[in-house]
């Protein structure tokens, strides 16, 4: 308990999954939370089950494709809660699973301006905060697919890639503002997008032992996994760690 007192955290696609997971373990290590989400009313109530606990959390509703929208839910956040220490870049989407002659430009364009778009939107309007506030922390959620790639999901694994350089050339860029940048790379993590995954796959059960036969370990993910990750790269535990990988995945790119 403690590790992010004093600390606000604001979350991109924090009513869900990942998102929903780091959201409540930073509100227990002591850390005020901005939940973001196009889903408004599961960010509220998540929002609602955390200020019940005793902490300090807070919804918006956030298109992160909408650099107009972010622009004001940052400051709306900043407003709220005096100030903003990290930002964890989360929301995304998978968009279509076509092979890449067979995608169209539509199909591309959403998978980037959610994926890529967004971390840049988010990053750009937090960091003048984050100066104010002496410096911060922000994580980008890439993937596995960030490192290597699959036959599949060719906008996702694009996108996914991009997050991973940005967040080291933003490491870099804004090392002197005492700002740190980082990316997480998730395995399969047991969360709604893979769960959709698995869904379309057909045999569910049989498409779940596949996913985990992947991983060294044995198994899939649980958000806490990735949760307890952006904890740590929030915290001033790593304070020498920007333009990293922090890498989450049961072993899966070890081979």
């Amino acid at each position: 308990m403690g590790r992010l007192k004093g600390k606000v955290a604001l979350i991109t696609g924090g009513a869900l999954g990942l998102g929903r997971a780091t959201a409540i373990r930073m509100a227990e290590e002591g850390a005020k939370v901005a939940i973001t989400d196009r889903l408004t009313k599961e960010a509220g109530e998540l929002a609602d089950e955390l200020n019940g606990r005793g902490f300090q959390a807070c919804a918006w509703p956030l298109d992160v494709s909408r650099e107009a929208d972010v622009e004001k839910v940052i400051g709306q956040v900043v407003q709220r809660f005096g100030r903003l220490d990290v930002l964890v870049n989360n929301a995304g989407i998978a968009g279509a699973s076509k092979p890449t002659h067979e995608l169209t430009e539509a199909e591309w364009d959403a998978v980037q301006a959610v994926n890529v778009k967004g971390v840049f939107f988010c990053t750009k309007h937090a960091i003048p905060h984050l100066r104010r506030a002496g410096g911060g922390s922000i994580i980008n959620l890439s993937s596995i697919y960030g490192l290597v790639s699959a036959p599949d999901v060719p906008p996702y694994h694009a996108s996914k890639g991009a997050v991973r350089l940005m967040s080291k050339t933003d490491a870099l860029i804004y090392a002197p503002d005492r700002i740190r940048v980082n990316s997480i790379h998730p395995g399969f993590i047991q969360t709604p997008m893979v769960e959709g995954y698995v869904h379309d796959l057909g045999d569910e059960a049989t498409a779940q032992a596949q996913l985990a036969a992947l991983h060294p370990l044995g198994h899939i993910g649980e958000p806490d996994d990735i949760a307890w990750g952006c904890v740590y790269l929030a915290s001033d535990e790593a304070k020498f760690v920007t333009g990293a990988e922090l890498v989450i995945d049961g072993g899966y790119t070890a081979r």
